[in-house]
């Protein structure tokens, strides 16, 4: 008996810690549910959390400073001068020519670019691909009037194509061209020309890189192309690519796109190269070319270097008689087949001009293109015999 009254106090102290415990806690309280997830009726009455108060400041925004909205619209008063000043000077070239079908006969065929004025003699600078092959061709000026257009001279190897066109009394506005060598990649430019079709339309970015190689399906080969990320589309070849100043920086002329359309790769031939063609196209028709007539295959990729010959070079394997590099005493390689290949024995390896190394026919014909016109001697060094010479060669016309 002496250890009832502990047992029960015990008992008494589990009792009340477990009331405790079973209360509910004020503010954070949940309702209980019945068995279809719904809050049981008899149960309302447990506190629910405590709302809390309204925001007294409204989130709305404030106007920004008017020094950032003075600097877009400073910005867009460029394009919008740019625009009103050069579009006039873009041209709408429309091409125009007869495909022979077996069953329907004669189907007219029908294509357009873009161009610029050159002069104010009416002659106008295009793409030679947006006029390749064409039996008529029309330009279309800033006022909406017509012209038949006369092809005056074209290069295939630059895809530059000058276009003469009588104004009737129009005064026309030539476009200035920069200097191109002057370009600089992140420099914002524009390009203005009829994609689709759709009349002088403006559209900009960025340069983003210089330099390029670029080979177009109409096998021009241009070395120093400027690439851009404004949209170039079908219809703007032939176009001018400007600075914000409104300068012919070049003239957009292809795109690298798997669906035919812009993804931000276009290329245009720098306006230094339209200054050194366009006259001799309006004068003479053609563009000079320089060459030394000879073919060559490429150490590395087409022909495996054997021995201790150069890696890389161009392998001379035939030379034209009495061309400028059979005068120079250039040597070919022999040529045999046994059975599933082709053996080469001999034959001179060009691995430079003038100090440039050369590495592919690219590399061969943009060095002669970029700084020599045809009359000119230029020093190629040559793997000749298990040796290295220096020999001098005077360039002939393509």
């Amino acid at each position: 008996m002496r250890f009832r009254a502990p047992l029960i106090l015990m008992f008494a102290w589990l009792f009340s810690v477990a009331v405790l415990f079973s209360a509910p806690t004020q503010g954070y309280a949940q309702q209980p549910h019945n068995s279809t997830g719904t809050p049981s009726k008899s149960q309302t009455s447990i506190p629910t959390a405590t709302p809390l108060p309204a925001p007294t400041i409204a989130p709305t925004p404030t106007l920004l400073s008017s020094t950032i909205f003075s600097y877009v619209e400073a910005r867009d008063q460029i394009m919008i001068n740019l625009y009103q000043r050069i579009s006039p000077s873009v041209v709408h070239i429309t091409n125009r020519a007869g495909r022979v079908d077996r069953t329907t006969g004669l189907v007219p065929e029908q294509g357009s670019g873009s161009g610029f004025v050159w002069d104010v003699d009416g002659h106008i600078v295009t793409n030679n691909h947006v006029v390749s092959g064409a039996d008529e061709v029309d330009a279309t000026l800033a006022n909406g009037q017509t012209l038949p257009a006369q092809v005056v001279g074209v290069d295939s190897y630059y895809d530059i194509a000058v276009l003469k066109i009588e104004p009737e009394g129009q005064t026309l506005a030539p476009l200035e061209l920069a200097d191109s060598d002057e370009v600089r990649v992140g420099q914002t430019v524009i390009a203005i020309g009829n994609p689709f079709g759709l009349d002088r339309t403006l559209t900009s970015g960025l340069v983003s890189a210089l330099g390029r190689r670029v080979e177009t399906d109409q096998g021009a080969l241009i070395g120093q192309a400027i690439q851009t990320d404004a949209a170039i589309n079908p219809g703007n070849s032939g176009g001018p690519l400007l600075d914000v100043r409104g300068r012919v920086i070049g003239m957009n002329t292809a795109i690298n796109s798997p669906t035919g359309g812009s993804v931000g790769i276009g290329f245009a031939v720098p306006s230094n190269i339209i200054k050194r063609v366009v006259p001799v196209l309006i004068t003479s028709g053609g563009y000079p070319h320089p060459t030394l007539r000879l073919t060559a295959y490429e150490l590395g990729t087409e022909v495996a270097p054997a021995g201790d010959m150069p890696k890389r070079g161009l392998l001379i394997v035939k030379i034209t008689r009495g061309s400028a590099a059979d005068k120079a005493g250039l040597q070919a390689a022999k040529v045999t087949r046994e059975r599933t290949r082709y053996v080469f024995q001999g034959g001179d390896i060009i691995t430079a001009v003038s100090d440039q190394p050369i590495t592919s026919r690219n590399d061969f014909q943009l060095a002669l293109e970029d700084k020599y016109k045809p009359g000119d001697t230029i020093k190629l060094t040559i793997w000749h015999d298990g040796e290295t010479q220096i020999i001098s060669v005077t360039l002939e016309e393509l």
